[in-house]
């Protein structure tokens, strides 16, 4: 799903997208809490469109995702 959906903003064309694997990055979206993340992946957050393009992604797919990118 991250190849398919994610990587197109996160593997570092958008600037302000957090890449995987940059915890400095990642933990103070983290320090929100997952279900504020997974909200904002949801609706829309800033640059982030809504659903994240992935219309068929779940909020568990969410969810994993965005544990693997702050890993």
């Amino acid at each position: 799903m991250y190849n398919r959906a994610c990587v197109a903003c996160h593997a570092g064309q958008l600037p302000m997208a957090p890449k995987p694997g940059d915890r400095a990055v990642w933990a103070p979206r983290l320090s929100q809490g997952m279900d504020t993340l997974v909200q904002h992946v949801t609706q829309g957050f800033k640059a982030m469109p809504p659903r994240g393009l992935c219309m068929d992604c779940s909020s568990e797919d969410y969810r994993a995702i965005i544990q693997w990118m702050s890993e």
